[in-house]
């Protein structure tokens, strides 16, 4: 009977596409398994090479895989695009990840381990929140500017502006507006305050010392 030697896995959110062949490159498993079943599917079958695309979700899968005894293999996305056959859909993307796996010439991407991971997601995070942090400044001076209330660029100038917010005896902005600037302000200092969060894990992340340490 013949055996499974090399799979192409195309991992989603909630259903694997499985692209089994064997050593002569008959086409011996075309499975759909779910997320759940993923993992048992795998235990059960002898070591295969396992090639799956790189992307966020892989790495988890990589490792899982990879205590089950499989050699693991992730591949760039745009090497694995010259092998996709047909119509782009979860059986091709598979049956392309199962040929682009055995070429002597692929070049393959380096899994993750959860701490490499971990330190990637507090840079992402960290970018997203200052974007946030920006998006919100701007806000803040675009709707008192509308009160005549101008401040210079800069973080000193969104103090000022703050200043104006915060003084509930002066009549240069209207109590409506004023309440709605306040909800402003008071989200731009929780995400001031979770970017100093942040910085602090990246900087432990990295090697640095910790919080508590004197």
């Amino acid at each position: 009977m013949e055996r499974v030697t090399t799979i192409g896995l195309d991992i989603a959110k909630s259903a694997f596409q499985v692209h089994g062949v064997s050593a002569d490159g008959e086409v011996l498993i075309r499975r759909r398994p779910t997320r759940g079943r993923m993992l048992p599917f795998f235990a059960k079958l002898p070591r295969c090479l396992v090639g799956i695309e790189a992307c966020n979700n892989s790495h988890y899968s990589a490792r899982e895989l990879t205590a089950l005894g499989h050699d693991v293999k992730l591949i760039p996305a745009q090497y694995v695009k010259p092998y996709v056959k047909r119509g782009k859909n979860d059986a091709a993307d598979a049956e392309a990840i199962c040929e682009a796996v055995t070429r002597p010439t692929m070049r393959f991407a380096a899994g993750k381990s959860p701490e490499q991971q971990s330190l990637m997601m507090l840079h992402r995070v960290r970018l997203m929140l200052n974007r946030q942090r920006t998006q919100i400044s701007n806000a803040i001076r675009a709707h008192i500017s509308e009160f005549g209330v101008v401040a210079p660029a800069g973080r000193l100038g969104v103090d000022r502006l703050f200043e104006v917010v915060a003084d509930f005896g002066g009549d240069r902005v209207p109590e409506d507006a004023r309440l709605c600037l306040q909800m402003l302000a008071a989200q731009l200092e929780v995400v001031k305050r979770q970017i100093l969060e942040n910085d602090r894990a990246c900087w432990q992340a990295q090697g640095g010392p910790s919080s508590d340490a004197d």
